[in-house]
């Protein structure tokens, strides 16, 4: 493949697959530390953590973006995975549920700079459009490779020791993360027109605001954030709660969803060849909506069963990835070159403050009135950001040459955004 012969890249690729499994890890150890420390308030705790998270990531990733141009970005990166090894390496020490939110908020500093930064790279080292459209892809599929295979690495893992060993599988990948980082040649950020850094960190805000299929995808990542929390929250105690599950049985749950959007991000490159971003990106809203419409009725009803939570972790991973995979090419699309590391900034903190929406909807409302009541809020939520989008992202924009759905950056000058914006 012509994509992985280009060394940066293919360093660049292992990178973040190792560190992206060795996140993995830690997601299924965290979920089983909460309900270890605190039982069926596992969700709640679990649910506040990832609240923190996303706070950090809301607010520290347009910051990054704005002085990342002023940084050497491959001696940033390296710093960033040395500094989250270390600070895994603390998680299995804690004896409180309070040392949880304070060393998930440093790590998750850490991560908010790190995930702009690296994402902003890749146009730089892969030019060919087609080539990133690729990038892209199998960046989608390596984050899908994740949550596929960690909770079943986690799972076997899990059958001979504790789960307080997996953090140390994630501290390795971050350090290998490191390594792989330190032995490519980054180029530094071209300068921003923007000589304030708040300036700079508020552009992408401002184009998404003022581009119509940007705020299309701002409400399409409620949908993600919706369904997806169902899945990162609920998980662990749906399982061991609801169906007398073991921990090995949440981390094979989790697998159900990585199965899911394994699927459909392998088979989406040459569909996005064909169909438009928007067409794609609906369906996945649509998908999303009925999977949390089938997971309230089911628990409702009382009819939870192994097999129906598989199917709808399932179908929820699928959905995820139909929004999640073409993002980056309409991101890409819709700004000038020059901007693209702020679009990627914007889009981190746009998506995860949908999260910071979701999480505690999940978390808080799940363990005080129970998954009934926080499930069917979250698909109300979901089917909210559906009709957003449709209504936000006129269909027309979608239309075009099949193999382009959204006018090619490349063609208009960095600095020129009014054009960009009346052609959305």
């Amino acid at each position: 493949m012509r994509l992985f012969a280009i060394r940066d890249y293919r360093h660049l690729f292992g990178a973040q697959i190792i560190a992206l499994f060795g996140t993995g890890l830690t997601t299924v150890a965290l979920g089983l530390l909460a309900y270890d420390l605190a039982g069926p308030r596992a969700g709640m705790v679990l649910g506040t953590a990832l609240t923190i998270k996303m706070v950090m990531y809301v607010a520290i990733a347009p910051l990054a973006a704005a002085y990342v141009d002023r940084l050497p970005r491959r001696t940033l990166l390296v710093l960033l995975d040395v500094v989250r090894g270390a600070v895994v390496l603390a998680l299995p020490l804690v004896t409180e549920v309070w040392h949880i939110y304070v060393l998930v908020g440093l790590l998750q500093a850490g991560s908010a700079a790190f995930t702009p930064t690296f994402q902003a790279v890749i146009p730089d080292i892969v030019t060919d459009e087609s080539d990133y459209t690729r990038a892209l892809s199998a960046s989608q599929v390596a984050s899908t490779m994740e949550s596929l295979l960690s909770p079943v690495l986690a799972a076997v893992a899990l059958t001979f020791m504790s789960f307080d060993l997996l953090f140390l599988g994630t501290s390795a990948g971050f350090l290998i993360s490191a390594l792989l980082v330190l032995s490519t040649r980054i180029p530094d950020a071209r300068p921003s027109t923007h000589a304030k850094a708040w300036d700079k960190a508020a552009s992408g805000i401002r184009t998404f605001l003022g581009t119509p299929r940007l705020r299309g995808i701002m409400a399409l990542n409620l949908v993600v954030a919706a369904a997806g929390s169902i899945v990162v929250v609920n998980t662990v105690n749906h399982v061991r709660d609801e169906l007398g599950g073991s921990q090995s049985d949440v981390a094979w749950m989790l697998a159900a969803s990585g199965t899911g959007t394994l699927l459909a991000a392998l088979a989406l490159p040459r569909v996005l060849d064909r169909i438009a971003a928007r067409t794609v990106m609906m369906t996945g809203a649509g998908v999303l909506v009925g999977g949390t419409t089938a997971a309230v009725t089911l628990i409702a009803i009382g009819l939870v069963t192994w097999t129906g939570t598989a199917i709808i972790w399932t179908v929820i991973g699928i959905g995820m990835a139909l929004i999640i995979t073409p993002t980056g090419k309409v991101l890409r699309a819709s700004v000038g070159r020059n901007a693209i590391p702020e679009a990627f900034a914007a889009q981190f903190s746009l998506s995860h403050l949908a999260w910071l929406i979701t999480y505690p909807v999940a978390g808080l409302l799940g363990t005080n009135t129970g998954l009934t009541a926080a499930w069917s809020v979250l698909a109300v939520l979901a089917g909210g950001g559906a009709i957003g989008a449709l209504l936000l992202w006129p269909r027309h924009d979608g239309r075009g040459a099949t193999t382009s759905p959204v006018t090619p950056a490349r063609h208009a000058p960095s600095e020129d955004r009014s054009t960009l914006t009346k052609a959305a």
